[in-house]
């Protein structure tokens, strides 16, 4: 069932993204080749609770840290560790908060250092701007939730890059994963209802520089592409008003 949410709830759920949003910020100047990806939970962690808020993936059906973090090759779910971040790799960061009963969830994938290849470059780049066409096709006159994937798949393949259809995006506000999920493609097999106000949507575009296909490790959680491939994802909350669209995932 989608829960819609009233204005007040958006409003406090738009603080919980705000914060957010000022956390990702932070994040971008704080990760640095030689921190162990624990180091950068770490961080996380005192950041939320310093301000009040819980981490909303913290023990969320078991998962042990606060922050998702992957790297290179991981796709999603990566547990924070000893691994130790290096120049040239990519680290995208999944992070969900809790303020006053209400989440906000948001991801964003950094260039570390000053060596990463230009096609992992580009593969970054290209899912930012996934993740902004799946935003504009969701502010369409009557879009369903077909619009959102849509032009997500279109832009990725468009530029050589391959779309992770085993986990997608999804309704969130009030739960950590709610309905509707949101297919980053057009799945002819899932609903496709009309988007109304009142919803809030966290869309996350995971896209592969090599084969769509993914494999999930021996802990459960993290997955990995199933050719060793990079992986990016980008993910904002937004909710749907009587105004149109509403980013909640930003500093300002």
């Amino acid at each position: 069932m989608i829960m819609l949410k009233t204005k007040d709830q958006i409003k406090y759920i738009h603080d919980s993204c705000r914060l957010l949003a000022q956390l990702h910020d932070t994040l971008e100047t704080f990760v640095e080749p030689g921190m162990t990806t624990k180091e950068i939970d770490g961080f996380a962690y005192d950041y939320i609770v310093r301000h009040k808020g819980k981490p909303a993936f913290l023990n969320y059906m078991g998962f042990p840290a606060s922050c998702c973090i992957s790297v290179n090759e991981e796709v999603i779910h990566g547990i924070p560790s000893d691994r130790v971040v290096k120049d040239g790799d990519i680290v995208s960061l999944d992070i969900g908060i809790n303020l006053n009963g209400y989440i906000s969830d948001a991801a964003r994938t950094l260039l570390v250092g000053s060596k990463v290849p230009s096609k992992v470059q580009k593969l970054v780049k290209v899912t930012k701007e996934c993740l902004n066409a799946g935003i504009e096709g969701a502010g369409k006159k009557g879009a369903r939730i077909h619009d959102i994937g849509s032009p997500i798949s279109k832009h990725a393949e468009r530029n050589g890059f391959s779309v992770v259809r085993d986990y997608c995006g999804h309704g969130v506000g009030l739960e950590v994963h709610e309905d509707p999920q949101i297919p980053n493609y057009v799945s002819t097999f899932s609903p496709n209802p009309r988007l109304r106000e009142g919803m809030v949507l966290a869309i996350e575009p995971m896209i592969n520089i090599g084969t769509k296909r993914v494999e999930v490790l021996e802990n459960g959680w993290t997955v990995v592409t199933a050719d060793g491939e990079p992986s990016a994802h980008w993910e904002h909350t937004i909710a749907i008003t009587d105004e149109g669209i509403q980013i909640l995932t930003l500093a300002e």
